[in-house]
């Protein structure tokens, strides 16, 4: 079991005497650390060891993904609207997918958590108080990997599989230089953020520069710990667990 604890006032609804049975993993880090590979792969090795998965990620809420994608395409979001539009995404996946999830004893693998968000807010010179008392509802996971590359590695990886984008540029606080001039600036001080949060979260640093299959290795290694005193789950218990859940928590939102 694991204890609820958040990182601030938390969740209505949810009590720190309460304890979860699934386990929470994030994988934290850049564009073109190859978070999405690893999620997949991880995937498919959790579930041949008997445990149910549900996996997630930034703007992928029903209620505000849309929204933040239709937005983001527009590049006129101000600092204020996008972290507020974050944090609806996050809780209501919080909500909705994560929390429900966990009471149903699944290992939810998450593609960027609240860290991503922060990180790049403080970057933009968002209030570092304010901006970590927004998030004060979400809950602690189990573990946080954060898959590090510097520049030099980034660059061909992002220039291979997309190109520049303009939030990852930053050039909407760096619209007097070119992609590449703000790519760097911005991703450099990214990176500075992420360094400064890796103690601050207790993440646990992988080296992304390795190749994809040392890069899962490291990370079985680590998460074989974190399951290793949890229960695995049978799909159709899962199914029947996660239905319960999902129910419990429709019935606690409409009692608020």
């Amino acid at each position: 079991m694991t204890k609820i604890r958040f990182y601030g006032e938390g969740l209505a609804g949810f009590t720190r005497k309460k304890a979860l049975p699934g386990r929470l993993i994030v994988l934290e880090g850049t564009d073109g650390v190859g978070r999405s590979t690893q999620i997949a792969l991880l995937r498919e090795w959790v579930e041949s060891k008997g445990y149910a998965v549900q996996s997630t990620g930034l703007k992928r809420s029903a209620l505000a993904g849309r929204g933040i994608k239709d937005a983001m395409r527009g590049h006129t979001l101000g600092n204020l609207t996008t972290n507020l539009y974050y944090a609806t995404d996050m809780v209501d996946r919080l909500e909705k997918i994560i929390l429900p999830a966990l009471r149903a004893g699944f290992v939810v693998l998450t593609d960027r958590y609240i860290y991503s968000i922060v990180a790049r807010a403080l970057v933009r010179g968002v209030d570092p108080v304010w901006i970590r008392d927004v998030f004060g509802f979400a809950l602690v996971p189990d573990a946080v990997f954060y898959l590090h590359a510097d520049l030099p590695h980034l660059i061909p990886r992002v220039l291979n599989a997309r190109g520049f984008d303009f939030w990852e540029s930053g050039m909407d606080h760096l619209s007097n230089r070119d992609y590449y001039e703000a790519f760097v600036e911005y991703q450099s001080r990214l990176l500075a953020q992420f360094e400064a949060l890796v103690e601050e979260y207790d993440f646990i640093r992988i080296d992304a520069t390795q190749s994809i299959r040392e890069v899962f290795q490291c990370l079985t290694l680590e998460i074989d710990q974190v399951l290793s005193r949890m229960k695995p789950i049978s799909p159709e218990e899962a199914e029947r667990e996660l239905s319960e859940a999902r129910a419990e928590s429709q019935i606690g939102r409409a009692a608020k």
